[in-house]
Order: structure tokens, then C-alpha cells, then sequence
């Protein structure tokens, strides 16, 4: 029987689906025991997804563009732009949309009802009128983790490697909303780019924001530079709004508009998205309509970023253990490791951050004493003494926020 046109959509559709389950399965770098799924086999049946000037990232689909960072990619001081991950909720613009528009002057609009003056300036004119700075401000994903947590969520299956640190250049937006006058009733900012939903619609896919106080803070940037180069297009070029420690999801790309509100910003995603139960919930318990809160300053968190999975090491030898650690909008007090599953800790040494908000480098010197299967574990603690834990400390529905300890395995030769 000859095959429908419809039959041969719904064909590539199931596929393409498993297949981006399939990744989300792979990718679990996290996951200290072995590939018990044979994902490496498994990764030459998965769908070939590519952007242009990417490396080193890990893809969980195209619709929308989801591609984390290989952890060990986050090993070098400042998070690289080709390095940078991918989370996308729409369509992104077009190169040629977005020349377009700056052949015309790009433009950023200041609005909403707690505004005294709305004002709409062009990208040259913020150069120009307000003083440039650059901060190294730590951007991760909401989700960050949300393949470890169990039971299993819906939502992109990320390892530990949707997180960024950086040097962003722009100017302060608290300079840019004094320059328009805000009102005493301003609580919040929304922010609206101009991609588009996956539908088709030619409306924002995502439009958050953050409280005023937030907004006010010195390191809130409206920026166009990242480590000196221009803003990888995936990542929000020409212009965003980088409003580091809080979810990402915060740091609105391509943005054309701003708004002050005098209550909490109702754009997409805000209401069913990036929140959590206000009190503990059953693990699985996916039918919870209680009250939840929106995901401000970041947990606590670190990564293991120069050990990968199955690297031999000489018994009875010290080697060392590095990585990265942040937390929000605190700093990193502490950060312990362990290679006998948690019995002991050997206390690393911290380095104090370039600027706030920006993540901290660690190290420690271990050993392990005889041959075999070992596994190093990394935890890290905040400037509020908040421990990370070894499972996701509270299950939610939308598996956000999971910062157990990032752990690899070694071998004892």
C-alpha cells in the first residue's frame, strides 16, 4: 500500500522525537556509572543538528534549538562564545532579519505604566549616551540537571553543562530607566525579543523579567559584547539583557523592548514555567495545584570540569581535581571532595571571584588507594553556609533547580 504524504510526516515526526529522547539519554554526563544504555552506539542513530560556529555542545533538539556545553569545554577561565549553550523557546531571528533591522538602526524601547517617560533609543545612541561596563556574570538554565532528576520530568534532559560564565560589555540598565524616570509603584521589568513561536505567530516566545530591585543592580546589563566579540547570534546578537545569578530564562536575547510594571511582569512563560512549589511535594506527584513561587537567585553548584568519565589514574598519586563553582546571586564559601562516596572530604582551594556574580574557580589535590572503579564527587557551599546536596534537595514538577553534586568516575591503575 503506497504510503500517505500525512503517514510519511507522522513517520519522520516519531522518529525525530525518539530521537532527540534518545540524546536527552546520552547525554547525561553526570551520571557517573557506566553507559549502561550503550549510548555511544546509540549516538550514530541520533539526528545530526548543527550551529554554524558551535563546538563542543551537546544537542537535544532543533524545535526549538536546545544544545548544551560539554563539561570539560567549561574548563577554561571564561566560558568561550563557540562554547556558549543553546536554549531557545521559538524561532530565533534570521542574520539577514536582524542586518535588516540594523541597517535601520537597531532600536530598544522603554516602556510599561510605572515609566514616567517611554523613550526608544537606537544601539548607536546607547553606546553613546551612557557609560560603557563589563562584568563576568554567570548565566544557567533553569533546567540545568533536569536529566538526573527522578522521577522523571518533562522538559529538556540537560546534563550539568547548560551554564555560562563571561565577560559581557553594555551599559547598566538601571542608567537607562533613571534617564526615563521611574515611578514609586515600579515592582518589576519584563522584556520582549523578536523571535517568534515555533507556530509560527509572530509574537515574543518568552517574555520574563525580573523585580525592579533586580533590574536596579549594578551588574544588570543591556549588552552587545560578549568576551569582547559580538553576541553569538544563538545567544542573543546584537542586543540582551544579562541579569546574571538568576535563571537565564531572565536574560532576554535580541531584545527590542523593555517594560516597567507595578506588579509582577504576565508575559509568556511567567505564569507556568520557571517556578516551583511553594511547599514540598511528593516526588512524582505531577497533579500538584498548590502554590508555587518564580525561581529568583540561583542555587548553589558546581561542576567537575578536567576529569571525564573512565580516566585512568595511578594509585597511591596525587592528581589533580578542578572546576567551577557559583551560586546565585551569594558567592562560594567552600568546595569539598570526595572519592569514597561522601565518607570523606578533602577541602579545595577557592579562588575569589573577578567581580559579583561571576563564577569561582576551584581545585584539590586527591588520590584513591587501590585498583578499580571510583567515583569523585564535587560539593560545593555557599556564603549562607547552603550545602549542595547529594540528590536534588526538593522534586518539582518541572525538574528545576537540581544542584546535586556533579560527580565522575575514574579508574585505579
Amino acid at each position: 500500500m503506497k504510503e500517505t504524504d500525512q503517514n510519511k510526516e507522522n513517520r519522520r515526526d516519531f522518529l525525530k522525537n525518539l530521537g532527540i529522547s534518545l540524546l536527552g539519554i546520552s547525554t547525561l554526563s553526570n551520571f557517573s556509572f557506566e553507559n549502561f544504555l550503550g549510548s555511544k552506539a546509540l549516538a550514530k542513530e541520533l539526528p545530526s543538528f548543527k550551529i554554524e560556529g558551535k563546538k563542543d555542545l551537546i544537542y537535544h533538539g532543533d524545535r526549538p534549538m536546545t544544545a548544551e556545553t560539554e563539561i570539560y569545554a567549561l574548563d577554561s577561565d571564561f566560558t568561550k562564545p563557540e562554547n556558549f549553550f543553546v536554549r531557545n523557546n521559538g524561532v530565533p531571528p534570521t542574520l539577514e532579519t536582524i542586518k535588516a533591522r540594523l541597517k535601520k538602526g537597531w532600536t530598544l524601547e522603554i516602556g510599561g505604566e510605572s515609566v514616567v517617560n517611554s523613550k526608544t533609543y537606537t544601539l548607536d545612541e546607547l553606546k553613546k549616551k551612557f557609560k560603557t561596563y563589563t562584568y563576568a556574570l554567570t548565566l544557567e538554565c533553569g533546567g540545568n540537571g533536569r536529566g538526573e532528576v527522578l522521577p522523571s520530568t518533562k522538559g529538556t534532559q540537560w546534563g550539568y553543562g547548560a551554564v555560562a560564565c563571561g565577560r559581557w560589555t553594555g551599559v547598566r540598565l538601571k542608567d537607562i530607566l533613571e534617564d526615563c524616570g521611574i515611578k514609586k509603584d515600579a515592582v518589576y521589568i519584563g522584556y520582549y525579543g523578536i523571535d517568534t513561536k515555533l507556530n509560527g505567530e509572530e509574537i515574543s516566545p518568552i517574555s520574563r523579567g525580573v523585580p525592579i530591585s533586580k533590574a536596579l543592580q549594578d551588574e544588570t546589563l543591556v549588552a552587545w559584547a560578549y568576551e569582547g566579540k559580538d553576541i553569538p547570534l544563538y545567544n542573543g546578537y546584537p542586543l540582551r539583557l544579562v541579569c546574571g545569578g538568576y535563571p537565564a530564562s531572565t536574560s532576554g536575547k535580541w531584545l527590542s523592548k523593555i517594560v516597567v510594571r507595578n506588579k509582577v511582569h504576565d508575559g509568556e512563560k511567567m505564569e507556568g514555567s520557571y517556578r516551583v512549589p511553594v511547599t514540598p511535594v511528593k516526588p512524582g506527584d505531577f497533579s500538584y495545584k498548590g502554590e508555587t513561587k518564580i525561581i529568583e537567585s540561583m542555587p548553589v553548584r558546581s561542576v567537575i570540569t578536567n576529569v571525564k568519565n573512565g580516566t585512568k589514574v595511578k594509585v597511591n598519586k596525587k592528581f589533580e581535581v578542578r572546576g567551577k563553582a557559583w551560586a546565585g546571586e551569594l558567592f562560594v564559601k567552600d568546595v569539598f571532595v570526595s572519592c569514597d562516596y561522601g565518607v570523606t572530604w578533602t577541602k579545595a582551594k577557592v579562588e575569589k571571584p573577578l567581580n559579583r556574580l561571576a563564577w569561582q574557580k576551584w581545585s584539590a589535590e586527591v588520590s584513591i588507594p587501590t585498583k578499580g572503579y571510583y567515583e569523585i564527587w564535587a560539593r560545593a557551599v555557599d556564603s549562607e553556609n547552603k550545602s549542595q546536596p547529594m540528590v536534588l534537595a526538593q522534586w518539582n514538577p518541572g525538574g528545576y533547580i537540581n544542584n546535586a553534586c556533579h560527580r565522575v568516575n575514574v579508574y585505579g591503575v
